[in-house]
């Protein structure tokens, strides 16, 4: 081996060493912005992101874990997928149901950041939990929203959560919401669902990436009035949240 080779071998070992140390003691927005130089790294980076990702709190929706996980998945390499299959195989957070509906395929759609696909799914499990005459309808009553399981909205929010570096989920929105002071019609505009007083046309004006709006997604059709979100945003799954 020539000097030179060593010499880049050890500019990256120390490159490495520097980066773990910033990525470990720093803020979870320098977490995030670190994940993507780690994984440039190489299999030195990825297993500073195993091992963060494996030592982590299994119950916490935490947004630096959702973006190590999805990183991980989709590098598609022999040594992240067996780890993933090994210590994750069903995600990075229970998938808990009081009706006993599956969101792996949730799960999975979101963590491949197939954000129109999953924006679909996530209406389909809405119709689920509201019952067979809403999922017959493809649609839901906004007194059927009153009933949903708390467990089962907050798995749904969680998800979204999680595989958007916290830029989407029905937590999101109505935050956003409390914000303009519950006025619908300042809400619309800002989460990129209005502009200039027309409709955003689906799905080709809609934004399926993470460069959409802050509460872009999911989707519920307001053509239908107000009334079904304003019963979601007052659910009670959302009770922890600040209002």
């Amino acid at each position: 081996m020539t000097d030179q080779q060593t010499a880049t071998i050890d500019n990256t070992d120390n490159n490495l060493s520097q980066l773990t140390d910033q990525f470990t003691n720093g803020t979870q927005k320098d977490q995030l912005q670190l994940i993507p130089q780690l994984t440039s790294m190489g299999e030195g980076g990825w297993q500073v992101l195993m091992k963060f990702l494996q030592a982590s709190d299994v119950d916490t929706v935490d947004l630096v874990r959702g973006k190590i996980y999805g990183t991980l998945y989709q590098l598609k390499k022999p040594i992240t997928e067996e780890f993933i299959q090994t210590h994750f195989p069903d995600g990075i957070i229970p998938l808990k149901s009081q009706r006993n509906i599956d969101y792996q395929p949730l799960n999975q759609l979101l963590v491949e950041q197939k954000f129109q696909d999953a924006d679909t799914l996530t209406r389909h499990l809405l119709c689920e939990l509201a019952g067979e005459g809403a999922v017959q309808r493809k649609w839901v009553y906004f007194t059927e929203v009153e009933q949903f399981p708390v467990t089962d909205l907050q798995t749904i929010n969680a998800l979204w959560l999680l595989h958007s570096e916290g830029k989407f989920g029905f937590s999101v929105q109505r935050k956003l919401w409390l914000s303009v002071g519950k006025d619908f019609t300042k809400l619309w505009p800002k989460i990129g669902w209005k502009k200039d007083n027309n409709w955003t046309q689906y799905p080709n004006q809609f934004t399926w990436e993470l460069s959409a709006p802050v509460g872009h997604l999911p989707l519920l059709n307001q053509l239908r009035g107000v009334r079904v979100t304003a019963s979601l945003f007052s659910h009670p799954a959302w009770s922890q949240e600040n209002s």
